[in-house]
């Protein structure tokens, strides 16, 4: 500090704080040392849940000052503790650089073999060759309806046809004439509906 009365500014004494930064330098030094070997962060790899975005989707809750923020509006993250308001920002989030290292994963993507992208081709191609197959039998049982349903409309239709043919047998001109002037000379225009028994 100043000697001076009169003069009001502070004053700094550099060998006291260049002998604290040296303690402190010789104290980080130390703790290096004690530590041993630098800690090493996992490769980033593939996740291996499915995040999930859709369960709280269309859904209301009753959010108070005493609710805990797992419990709040928006997507909680447990590894960071953190609350983010939409899915794309979750996203981004989940796949960002302070959660990674939350994780305990570095940025750094493990290079792969080329036998390791072979086997990676071949699981592909079989998950392809299954999608077809089950497109096939999809589009199998999609024919096999529109073919019965055809089935059931031809029958329908021969039902008709016959019926058609039946009660045009059993309605002769000569009868019909004769019982609708009967009927007209009773003052019945009909007796009941068109169907006949």
């Amino acid at each position: 500090m100043s000697m001076r009365p009169d003069d009001h500014r502070r004053k700094w004494d550099r060998k006291e704080y260049e002998r604290l930064a040296h303690e402190r330098i010789l104290a980080k030094d130390k703790g290096n040392e004690e530590d041993g070997e630098p800690v090493t962060k996992e490769l980033l790899k593939q996740r291996e849940y499915k995040v999930d975005l859709d369960s709280k989707l269309g859904k209301s809750m009753v959010i108070n000052k005493s609710t805990p923020s797992s419990q709040s509006g928006g997507y909680y993250c447990n590894v960071c503790d953190c609350v983010v308001k939409d899915s794309i920002n979750f996203l981004d989030h989940i796949n960002g650089k302070k959660h990674q290292r939350n994780l305990g994963m570095s940025m750094k993507v493990e290079r792969s073999s080329l036998d390791q992208v072979k086997e990676r081709f071949k699981i592909n191609k079989k998950k392809t060759e299954e999608k077809k197959k089950d497109y096939e039998l999809e589009t199998r049982v999609r024919e096999a309806k529109e073919e019965e349903d055809r089935y059931r409309e031809y029958k329908r239709e021969k039902r008709k046809e016959r019926k058609r043919k039946h009660d045009d047998d059993e309605t002769d001109p000569d009868l019909d004439a004769g019982s609708s002037e009967m009927a007209a000379i009773m003052g019945f225009a009909g007796f009941g509906g068109s169907k006949k028994n």
